[in-house]
């Protein structure tokens, strides 16, 4: 019988992974891909982290955080567009490690992904109900508070039914196919980058550079023990902000449908951070200009606050209209990216296999999963409380990913595809990026580490109750030694 260790550290064959998402269909291309990643990036984080992590931590240096951010975010990418390039797999990081390093490993780079997706569901749902109840305010129209925030936040909330009801919406869409999903993710994203830059331009004629100034204000510790101003703010402001980058791992979950991913991988991955990183830093230098950056404490809408304030009523309602229409493509894409994985995990018997099984071509069984969790989370509990908690998971998966390239590099061209883009600056830019990661993830704040702690505890629990005596490679090995007993037997006869 195989030992514990030999279960732990079996690594997956790749042509396995090949058979078992055939039945996938290759439907997404570049467009699709830049749509998706654009969607999920630029999403609810763009709207309301800019003038939270301002006020809390960095002021105006603000925009640095998101530059800091972003240079992390762009080292894992690289490294994720190598990986996708030569390991087009549904389940991203959780499918590679499991490649590389063996099935435990995978199972920990899944696990903490699939916190991300869970919390990232309810946190977009959220967000996007502030703003439709910012929205509707100014017409008079008011929802009951005990359906319009969450039971564990304060002001008498009960649930946030807008953030249930948006997540069922996005279900119905996902359940009719990849294909009909990307036209309107598409569709969409346009809109969305539209509504930012006529933002950017309008609230550029309401800047006031006494705003700017000092654009690093001077440090000091905030009651709740966290850091503002300084250097100390902006790497505070970057474990804040950093859930802003992490929609990349939404296309490579993806990497199963899509065309030519030799090249459709990366040039999603890498140009929708680039676009990302542009509209990040536009909008958060607009909004610390225009007004000082305390009036953003607790603003869960920012951008629309900060235009009806400088007397641009209307542009704030068809912007943040539109907005509230683009949070949509955020949800499609981590719940897309969020079904994948979890049918990743039932393909290979970590989970129960009905998650891996397919209705219609579509892991359409995961998504209820993923329904039932997201709308729980994000109608019961609040939107600071989320944001804080998505970040860690995702750093986790993201070091596992860094140097993860170690160990794929010899194998190319071998049992793995020689991919058509590589990591630059090997093997240097891979360090890089891991202790990027690990220091983003040192800076989050004690709940975030202790939840994440929670979470990967749980995650053991389950690897070895269960997942590691149901996964398909451990019932292979058994079938294989079983064969080989009975061929033993026959030879003593």
């Amino acid at each position: 019988m195989s030992t514990l260790r030999e279960k732990m550290f079996r690594k997956e064959d790749p042509h396995v992974y090949q058979d078992k998402d055939s039945h996938l269909v290759r439907s997404l291309t570049t467009k699709d891909f830049l749509a998706l990643g654009v969607g999920t990036i630029v999403s609810t984080s763009i709207f309301t982290l800019p003038g939270i992590a301002a006020a809390e931590h960095a002021g105006p240096a603000v925009a640095l955080s998101f530059l800091a951010a972003a240079i992390v975010a762009g080292m894992v990418a690289f490294a994720y567009a190598e990986m996708a390039s030569a390991m087009p797999f549904a389940g991203s990081a959780y499918s590679w490690i499991n490649v590389v390093f063996g099935e435990f490993w995978g199972w920990i780079a899944g696990w903490a992904l699939l916190a991300e997706y869970f919390i990232a569901v309810a946190f977009v749902a959220s967000g996007l109900s502030a703003n439709f109840q910012g929205l509707i305010s100014p017409l008079g129209v008011k929802l009951p508070t005990s359906l319009s925030a969450a039971s564990t936040g304060t002001n008498g909330g009960f649930m946030d039914l807008i953030a249930a009801i948006v997540v069922l919406l996005v279900v119905a869409l996902l359940s009719k196919g990849t294909s009909q999903t990307a036209r309107v993710e598409n569709t969409l994203v346009v809109l969305k980058v539209i509504a930012i830059l006529v933002f950017v331009v309008v609230g550029a004629t309401a800047l006031h550079m006494g705003n700017y100034v000092p654009f690093i204000p001077k440090y000091h510790v905030n009651p709740d023990g966290s850091a503002f101003g300084g250097w100390q703010g902006i790497y505070a402001g970057v474990s804040v902000i950093f859930l802003a980058y992490i929609g990349f791992d939404s296309i490579a979950a993806n990497s199963a449908e899509a065309k030519n991913p030799q090249k459709t991988m990366p040039r999603g991955i890498l140009g929708s951070l680039i676009i990302a990183v542009v509209l990040f830093v536009a909008v958060a230098l607009v909004l610390v200009g225009m007004f000082h950056y305390t009036d953003y404490a607790n603003n869960a809408e920012p951008v629309g606050w900060a235009l009806r304030q400088s007397g641009h009523e209307i542009i704030a309602t068809v912007v943040q209209a539109v907005a509230i229409v683009g949070m949509f493509t955020a949800l499609i894409g981590m719940m897309l990216a969020g079904s994948r994985l979890l049918y990743s995990f039932g393909r290979d018997g970590l989970l129960p296999k009905w998650l891996g099984k397919l209705s219609n071509n579509l892991p359409n069984h995961t998504l209820v999963v993923l329904t039932i969790v997201g709308i729980v989370l994000g109608a019961f509990f609040p939107f600071t409380f989320l944001a804080q908690l998505i970040s860690a998971g995702t750093l986790i998966a993201f070091m596992f990913v860094s140097i993860g390239i170690y160990a794929l590099r010899p194998r190319e061209g071998k049992d793995i595809p020689m991919p058509s883009f590589k990591m630059p600056f090997y093997p240097v830019l891979p360090a890089l990026g891991f202790l990027g990661a690990l220091a983003v993830f040192w800076g989050l704040d004690v709940q975030a580490k202790t939840y994440a702690l929670c979470w990967f505890v749980l995650g053991m629990v389950i690897y070895f109750a269960y997942g590691m005596n149901h996964s398909t490679s451990t019932n292979d090995t058994k079938e294989e030694e079983l064969e080989l007993k009975q061929a033993r037997k026959l030879m003593k006869d």
